[in-house]
């Protein structure tokens, strides 16, 4: 059965059936069923919001991963954007595109891959758009509440800041890289770091912080953003998956290029006033391995701009 078998209204109930499969959630006061939703935050807290779209063709392919997977990493790179200014998920819209050839059972994937991640991480479906086109999109919208005044910034980083990281880097390029060979799939999907964004927003001294998605050159140069800063980074440093230069080599891939700009790792980057938690303490308070990579420092960068993803940009 297609898409267009269904019809618009059989879709929405099939999205509403599952959907009320999911636990309930207090910060939800309406959800799916108005014209709009109604959410509301815990005293004293701001509303956080983004936005995140995949494209077929363009962030994801079906020959490479399957919709569940696709499904799961569309609300998993929105939630990483809370996790960088430390807030906690309320919910979640989904508007999708899609040909009305499309095989249901695809749609059914997507969506059990979006409520896998909506059940894992508390962040409920609470509304969205439907439309048919020419090719499948979802733009996830994400609606999170952090602690008032406590929103971690990509703006407050100064020279002297140490740099550091959770997770590793470069595993989710190397993935792409052998499934672009024919080498296997891709199966891995990055886990927000909620709970280490929002332990860093309760830390003091956290200078400024951003979640890696375009490659962790490129999303440092958001935090040194306005010319008057650079940063001294040691490529030794930079935390990788176990595995990786060996998986490197025999693709014929630079390490260290592939760990400084593959991007769609999601950890967050973000840097502290000197002084502060040892790397054993941070890690701790964070819940997540944590690698100092380097310190800020004062003057213009010299030289290329870091490695990474920018859209409507030529190839370099």
């Amino acid at each position: 059965m297609r898409l267009g078998d269904l019809g618009e209204f059989g879709l929405i109930e099939r999205i509403e059936r599952a959907a009320r499969r999911l636990p309930r959630s207090r910060a939800v006061v309406i959800g799916i069923g108005d014209d709009a939703a109604l959410l509301r935050p815990g005293s004293g807290e701001d509303v956080a919001v983004s936005t995140d779209s995949l494209v077929e063709g363009v962030h994801f392919r079906f020959a490479t991963q399957s919709p569940k997977t696709v499904g799961r990493r569309a609300l998993s790179v929105s939630l990483s954007d809370l996790a960088a200014m430390g807030a906690r998920p309320l919910g979640f819209t989904v508007a999708l595109v899609a040909p009305p050839d499309l095989a249901v059972g695809t749609l059914d994937a997507l969506l059990a891959g979006l409520l896998h991640g909506a059940r894992a991480f508390a962040c409920p479906l609470v509304g969205g758009n439907l439309s048919a086109g020419s090719e499948l999109s979802l733009a996830v919208t994400v609606l999170g509440a952090v602690e008032r005044g406590r929103a971690l910034r990509r703006c407050g980083a100064r020279a002297g800041d140490r740099i550091l990281v959770t997770g590793s880097l470069g595993g989710a390029a190397l993935e792409l890289a052998r499934a672009e060979r024919g080498l296997g799939r891709i199966r891995s999907v990055p886990i927000p770091r909620l709970a280490a964004g929002r332990a860093l927003a309760r830390l003091g001294g956290v200078g400024a912080c951003i979640d890696v998605s375009d490659g962790l050159g490129a999303d440092l140069g958001h935090l040194l953003a306005g010319g008057r800063l650079s940063a001294e980074i040691d490529p030794a440093r930079l935390p990788r998956p176990r595995g990786f230069a060996t998986g490197c080599a025999r693709l014929g891939l630079d390490a260290d290029r592939i760990a400084l700009g593959g991007g769609e790792d999601y950890e967050l980057l973000f840097t502290l006033r000197p002084g502060g938690p040892g790397l054993a303490l941070l890690a701790r308070r964070l819940g997540v391995p944590v690698r100092e990579i380097g310190r800020v420092v004062a003057g213009r960068p010299a030289g290329r701009r870091g490695a990474g993803w920018r859209h409507f940009e030529a190839p370099r």
